[in-house]
């Protein structure tokens, strides 16, 4: 085992690499630098959803420039690879912005905050992440009605907040930094907020929210021991068009089939655990902003007795919108996995359910559904409460990338002046307004093409992943699960 460096010896590596990329070229964003449109970004990356649904994202994106920011991860990667980084690298959350925060039960069933969407994580440079979330904020405090200058104050305090965290993690015992826990969330608005949102969505809400009883004699996905032994009509899903539908026969089959080969990520406990559910019923859901397209199902089990309910979302992952520019194959590893072990890393706690599966020849990554989840309403994002949940957010990065990378290094190339802020602070507003130039090139493709376009470029991407597809294709044997 090699000796590790000292705190003084990181901090002066990661001092070193100002010479590499000055802590002011951060500020510099040049749209001449760009080889490619982002329209054609976005196209490109519809490739292997399903192609009915790829409207679905575009309306979604279309809908503001925070939304069209939402679902522009393949955009903003590009973007960040044009220029030089510094190279210290931890891993990336990959979509850092303001409504990838929220509220989750952990293992323990205490609430906790923190960032919970990983579908584009990687290991990169650590500054990606930061760009990404200042930018988010001013797109965010201006949808939700704030004042220019607010939104720069919000960014800064934002940055600040990252760099004095990540200094104090740099001093920070290594097993003191692992159990470290964000303070004063209840007396942060819009935090508080969140949390109150999230003690709601317990199972029994998303019972009643997602199901109904079946009629009698009708047919649920899975042939449930549960009616042998109580003679009871289960429930299933509810048709919420077109957002909830319910899927039946082999591709149900299949997704139930994916549970057992799912219980072999979990720990053994947990494992034990999932054994008593008995699963149900199964659905597709389209969920997100930058997830629409992609194949995302969810299971309704059933515990000890009718009001132990489980929801099992199985969503598709695909390979990181980073990855071709970080230098990540699409072979070197299952998307699920590199999902979950991202998140792991960066989280203080995770979803206790949390693991992944194959379906048909696809990654997916499985977690609880919308078990007492939440995240921040765009209304809060004005006034004191963009600035108090900007300053959540800066210690929330820091601790997620201090807990993944080396906070000395980081710390060292921050520094303790303002000189990386003011920066990265000019950076997000040069941005935030590329987006809106950008969000506007949609709306203006969209209202000048003619009908039936968007489904025929989807069709020819679909056409294209066939040829040239994104992973190699593995062959799952049909097993029936044993729950």
């Amino acid at each position: 085992m090699p000796t590790p460096l000292t705190s003084r010896e990181r901090i002066a590596l990661g001092q070193a690499q100002r010479k590499h990329m000055r802590r002011a070229d951060q500020a510099g964003w040049q749209p001449k630098l760009r080889r490619a449109d982002p329209l054609h970004l976005l196209a490109e990356s519809m490739r292997g959803r399903v192609p009915a649904l790829v409207p679905i994202k575009y309306d979604r994106m279309a809908a503001s420039p925070f939304g069209f920011f939402r679902g522009a991860v393949p955009v903003m990667a590009c973007d960040l690879s044009l220029g030089p980084n510094t190279g210290i690298h931890t891993q990336l959350c990959g979509d850092a912005h303001v409504r990838n925060l929220g509220a989750f039960a952990a293992s323990d069933g205490r609430l906790v905050f923190d960032i919970n969407d990983f579908d584009e994580t990687i290991r990169g440079p650590f500054e990606w992440d930061v760009k990404r979330l200042a930018a988010s904020l001013i797109l965010a405090g201006r949808e939700a009605g704030a004042k220019t200058g607010l939104c720069r104050d919000a960014t800064r305090a934002f940055l600040k907040s990252y760099r004095t965290a990540m200094h104090a993690f740099a001093q920070m015992p290594v097993l003191e930094l692992a159990h470290y826990q964000v303070h004063r969330l209840h007396t942060v608005e819009p935090v508080s907020q969140i949390l109150g949102l999230a003690e709601r969505a317990t199972s029994l809400h998303n019972l009643e929210a997602l199901t109904i009883e079946a009629p009698a004699g009708s047919k649920s996905a899975a042939t449930s021991e549960l009616n042998l032994r109580t003679g009871s009509h289960s429930r299933i899903f509810k048709t919420i068009d077109p957002i909830l539908t319910r899927v039946h026969g082999d591709l149900a089959r299949a997704v139930l089939d994916s549970l057992t080969t799912y219980a072999e990520t979990l720990q053994p406990e947990r494992r034990h655990f999932l054994a008593q559910y008995t699963p149900l019923d199964v659905a597709f859901k389209i969920v997100g902003t930058g997830s629409v397209g992609l194949r995302d199902y969810c299971i309704y089990l059933q515990g000890n007795g009718p009001k132990d309910p489980l929801f099992l979302q199985i969503k598709e992952e695909t390979l990181s919108a980073y990855a071709p520019y970080l230098g990540e194959s699409p072979a070197e590893s299952h998307q699920g996995r590199r999902v979950v072990e991202g998140q792991r890393a960066m989280q203080f706690q995770s979803d206790p359910f949390l693991g992944w599966t194959t379906i048909e020849g696809r990654d997916f990554l499985v977690r609880q559904l919308n078990d007492h989840k939440a995240a921040v309403e765009m209304s809060e994002l004005k006034a004191a409460g963009l600035l108090e949940y900007a300053t959540v957010c800066g210690e929330t990065l820091a601790r997620g990338h201090a807990r993944s990378g080396d906070p000395g290094m980081i710390a060292g190339y921050l520094g303790t002046s303002a000189r990386f802020d003011a920066a990265i602070a000019n950076f997000a507003a040069d941005y935030a307004n590329q987006t809106e130039r950008d969000w506007q090139s949609l709306i203006k493709s969209r209202s000048s093409a003619k009908p039936g376009v968007v489904l025929a470029l989807a069709a020819r991407s679909q056409k294209s992943a066939k040829k040239f597809p994104s992973r190699k294709k593995r062959t799952l044997k049909s097993r029936r699960t044993a729950l």
